[in-house]
Formats: C-alpha cells, structure tokens, sequence
C-alpha cells in the first residue's frame, strides 16, 4: 500500500483577531447586559484572541464552506499540483451552513478543485480526524494518488444576542443565558484549515502519516455537546428540532442552542489519556520518541488535567515538546488540528526525522483521535522559498507633455496596469513561481502553453500596421518597428524549451490553450479594423510584462530550478529588449500625437482591459486545450 505524505497545508482565519474585551461588541449582550460569567470562563480557558465571521452588526461576513474553500485554495497555492488536478476532497465541520446538500459540496464549488470524489464529515472536534482519515485511507490504498481534506467551523452565529430574543428561558426579566450554553459562548471561534494529501513527498518538506486511530464510546455515554434538542432528566433525546411543528417552536424552547453538559465534559480528558496509554501498551509509539505533541484541549482548564493523568501513568511530556496555539486563534472544533499544523509547519522549527503525535479529543458523545506523523525532507533541497520582492507593484512609466488627453490616458492605463498586475499575482503558476514551488515540467509547460500565442504577435501585429492609413504614419511605423522586434520571440522561447529537455516536435507541434485563442482571436479581429489604434492599449499591457515582469520570472525560475541563461532568455530577454530598445519610447510617440482624441483615448483603454484579462485567462487556462 501507498506512503502518505501531508504535502501542503493552508488555513483561513476570518477577520481581525478579536480580543476578550472585545468579544460582546460582536456577539452582543444579553438584554443588553454585560455578561457576569465572561472573565470566569475566560480565564479558565486562557484564550486571549479568536477571530469571529461576524461583524459587529451581528452579520455573517463568511460562510463555513467559504471559510473552508479559501483554506483550500491557501494550501493549493503552496503546493506543486494543480488544483484541477486534485482526485477527492474529504470535507468537515460540525454543523454546515446548510441541512442540504452535504458539505463537501458546498466547499468543492468554493475550492477551485475540479471534477473529484467528494465525503462530507460531520460530527465535532473530531470530524476533522475522520475528514483527514477518510483521504489518508484513500491515497493508502491507491484509489487515488492524491486528496485534499478540509475542516470549517461557524459557532459565533450560534451565539450572537439576537439568536436568544424571544426564547422561553427570556420571558422572565433579567434571565442569563443556561451555563451550558453561556460556557461554549466564551470558547468557541471561527476558521478553517486544509490539507494537501499525496502519495509521494514532493520536493519539499512532508509529513509522513504512520497511523490514524480514531475510537467512539457514544456506546457509554449520554450526548455531551449538541444542538437540535433539550434533554430529558434522565439525559436521553427524545424530541428533536425536526420533532416540533415548527421551526418557531423549536427556536422558542431553546433547543436549537449550542449546548455542553457541564457535568459529563471532564470525561473527555479521561478517555483521551486511556487511549493513549493504550496505544503505548499496543506499540504503536513510545513516549520518549515524541518531538512534539500538537494536542487539541479546547480550553486551557484541561492541560494540567492532562499533564496529571499522564504523571500518573509514569509519563512525562516535556513543555518544549506541546504545541496548541488556542490562546491566540481560540477554539475552532473540527479545524483546530488543520490550523495547528499549518502553523507548525510554515514556523520553520521541523527538522526531518521528527515525530509529532496529534491528539483530537471530543466531547461530542466522546470520541478520541490520534495521529503519527513522521518529518520527512522533500527530495530536492532548497527547492522552496524564493523571495524576490512582488509586492511593490509599479506601472510601466509613460512620459507626456503637459497633452489633458495623453494625461488623461496615462492616468487610465496606469490603473489598468495595477489592476492587471494584482490580478497576476493570484494566477496560481505565477504563485508557484514566486514561492519557488515551480516543478521544471511545470516550467516546460508554460513555454509550450505561451508559444502558441507569441507565435501569433508578429502576425497580428503586422496586420494592424497594414490597416493604418498612411496619414498616421508615426502609429504605422511604430507598428511595423515592433512587428519586426516580435518576430524572433517565440524562436528564443523554443530554444529555452528544448535547452530544458523538451521535444521539439511537441512545441513546434502544439495548439493554443482556450485563454490563447480567446486573447489571438480579440487582437487579430481589432487587427482587421481600419486604423486600429486601441490596439496601442493591448501593446501596452504585453509591453509591460516585459518591461516590468518578465525578467523576474526569469530570475525566479533560474534560481529554484538552477538553469542555464540559455534555458530562460526568453523572459529575461524581454526585460533587458523591453527597456533597451526603446520599445516604450515607440508607445509614447504613438500617444504623443495631436490625432489622438477623447474618445480614441477611451477605445485604447478598453482594449488594454480586455488584453490584460485575456492574458490572465492565458495563465490559468494552462494545458486547458
């Protein structure tokens, strides 16, 4: 059977942290009182800051499969495969957005992940054990070779002032929320996580999954956390939410509250650490082997229950050795142990050869989740970690003289540019580039990908000179003097492709991806109009990439994956072409002259919007044939 490696993590935390004197500014106040158990609560939990979905209107800002989606675009973001290319997503949380359709679903239409097998998860804490299980089993056994899990929760809507308005326990004047609720109000908080699972370790550093164990004991005990119902005396369910002949009811009796039974809860730290003795005694691990033990205790009031427990059992875990970061992004159920990874693995404190245990404990009817992971390095070293600066984002500087229009132009395309390049930045191979997770045959095939389209540039470029009446002449030639430039591009791009190794059969061979035909079929069409002078705002953009971007692709891409400059001129000689040879020089003259009017000015910028969409389009439409 399959290794499996978590190759890639990524998490989303909505909003600003909120700190403790903060948090009824978004919850709210119970009939309109400041609550007298907050700071009880709080200390025993010892969270200081959490982030919430809410707004201080009480307005949902993000849904959970929201949430989960952008979680799982942030890990896909980090990692070598395509998310088009992702084979299942095994999905988490403990109570969806929606009764219907499942979660998975939601999250997959919010993930960018194509066509896949799909598992939705839905319990408390321990949901995202299942949800990272249910991929890890999958990639084991080699139904597929690659799955992303996820995890996402949205309590703070269960908590908000405005849910508890017109409930029975409120009739009275003065009433406070129940203990079991008011106590989760000050526990709970917002957020997802992901994970990217795979059958082998890629190039940089994995976690390797020894083992999942995870063990129900509903069996012997009475519902502990839940929501759609009040309990009888005697602990046992027997009407829910669904039970009541409305939705109105059910709100009014309280049984759709968010509950803990406060008696049963400390039961959880008991089974989880008879488990983990048990796991010993059954030699899935020895104590002394751990290097970290990244523990999901939803409040602070449980670790030194924990740390007694195993004392008594003749265990001693080291603190440099726990790693929870509950105190500052709070308690967020099934998603904690994603977030938790995701941190411990961008802190840059793992060294390959590590082990980490996981601990999910949950009181839901109580359930306890363990994990084994072992470090292991990527098989190629220092592949990750480019960090040329790309945040600074400048427009391509024209120069005009004091023209109202070419001002005017000038001021339109700079936005045009900005826009353009954000835009850039979040195309998911220029991410790799930038983050030096590029493969070489990710390389190989965005110059095949992007001949297809710079082969065409002389062509419809020479087109629109021959369109121009000889009256604009300084356009025409401005034309003609770039066509000529354009025409050896794409034979020093074909040159980088087979100095990489690649066929050059399959590049001179290859068709436009659906974004290269859509961005030849718009120039060549405004190609064919008479005098097409908006086609400078196309000229501008292309220009631009090469003035300002390329050659940092360029170097980003020699840099990670050591190549020769004969295997990346094509960008690198467009930065040095681009500036050196005047090209924007030409640009500004075309502008310059006294023909250019208003409404021409407008044409040209609408035409430098639609190319730069349409050359984003190209990007991530790569091998999308």
């Amino acid at each position: 059977m399959n290794k499996v490696y978590i190759t890639s993590t990524g998490s989303f935390l909505p909003n600003e942290p909120v700190g403790n004197e903060e948090m009824e500014d978004y919850l709210g106040k119970i009939n309109n009182v400041h609550s007298r158990t907050k700071d009880i609560f709080l200390r025993k939990n010892g969270i200081k800051n959490r982030h919430y979905a809410l707004d201080t209107d009480q307005k949902t800002t993000h849904q959970a499969y929201e949430m989960a989606g952008l979680a799982v675009k942030n890990c896909m973001e980090r990692s070598h495969l395509d998310a088009a290319k992702v084979e299942m997503l095994s999905a988490a949380t403990t109570q969806s957005d929606l009764p219907v359709p499942g979660f998975a679903s939601m999250v997959h239409a919010e993930s960018g992940i194509g066509r896949c097998g799909l598992a939705s998860h839905q319990s408390v804490c321990a949901a995202g054990m299942m949800a990272i299980q249910n991929a890890y089993l999958q990639v084991k056994s080699e139904t597929v070779r690659n799955a992303v899990c996820c995890a996402a929760e949205l309590p703070s809507r269960m908590f908000k002032s405005k849910r508890f308005e017109g409930q029975q326990a409120f009739a009275v004047e003065g009433a406070t929320l129940p203990l079991e609720t008011d106590f989760l109000r000050w526990m709970l908080s917002d957020g997802a996580g992901a994970m990217l699972l795979q059958d082998e370790p890629g190039d940089a550093l994995a976690l390797e999954i020894e083992w999942i164990d995870l063990k129900s004991y509903a069996h012997a005990y009475e519902v502990c956390m839940y929501t759609g119902t009040n309990k009888e005396s005697d602990g046992s369910v027997l009407k829910t939410w669904l039970d009541y002949d409305t939705i109105s009811e059910a709100n009014f009796a309280g049984a759709l509250n968010l509950k803990q039974d406060m008696q049963q809860v400390d039961n959880i730290v008991k089974l989880g650490i008879q488990r983990f003795f048990e796991l010993i005694d059954e030699g899935r691990f020895q104590p002394e082997d751990i290097d970290r033990l990244v523990c999901h205790y939803s409040s602070h009031h449980f670790k030194p229950q924990i740390v007694e427990l195993l004392k008594n059992g003749g265990i001693e875990i080291p603190a440099e050795k726990w790693f929870s970061n509950l105190y500052t992004v709070g308690n967020i159920g099934s998603a904690s142990i994603f977030v938790m990874l995701d941190e411990l693995m961008k802190s840059g404190a793992l060294k390959a050869g590590q082990k980490i245990l996981c601990m999910v404990p949950e009181s839901g009817r109580f359930i306890t989740g363990y994990m084994m992971l072992t470090v292991r390095e990527g098989t190629v070293a220092g592949a990750s970690g480019y960090t040329e600066e790309i945040a600074e984002i400048k427009a391509p500087e024209i120069r005009v003289q004091e023209k109202p229009v070419q001002e005017w132009l000038v001021r339109q395309l700079t936005g045009v540019w900005f826009d353009f390049e954000r835009g850039l930045q979040q195309v998911p191979v220029v991410k790799k580039i930038f983050k030096g997770t590029l493969t070489l045959e990710e390389y190989k095939r965005l110059l095949v990908n992007l001949r297809q389209q710079v082969i065409d540039g002389s062509q419809w470029i020479a087109r629109a000179a021959s369109n121009v009446s000889m009256e604009y002449f300084p356009v025409r030639s401005a034309f003609i003097r770039h066509s000529s430039d354009e025409h050896r591009d794409y034979q020093i791009l074909e040159k980088n492709y087979i100095n990489c190794g690649g066929r050059e059969e399959e590049i001179l061979t290859g068709i436009k991806n659906i974004g290269s035909e859509a961005l030849s079929a718009f120039m060549f069409h405004r190609a064919s109009q008479p005098n097409p002078f908006d086609l400078l705002g196309g000229m501008f953009i292309i220009e631009g990439l090469g003035n300002r971007v390329s050659g940092k692709w360029g170097r980003a891409i020699q840099q990670q994956l050591q190549l020769d400059k004969d295997q990346v001129s094509f960008f690198i000689y467009h930065e040095s072409s681009d500036s050196n040879d005047n090209h924007f020089e030409r640009f500004e003259q075309a502008i310059q002259s006294e023909l250019l009017t208003q409404q021409m000015a407008e044409k040209i910028v609408k035409t430098a919007k639609v190319v730069a969409r349409l050359y984003t389009m190209q990007l991530e439409e790569l091998d999308n044939f």
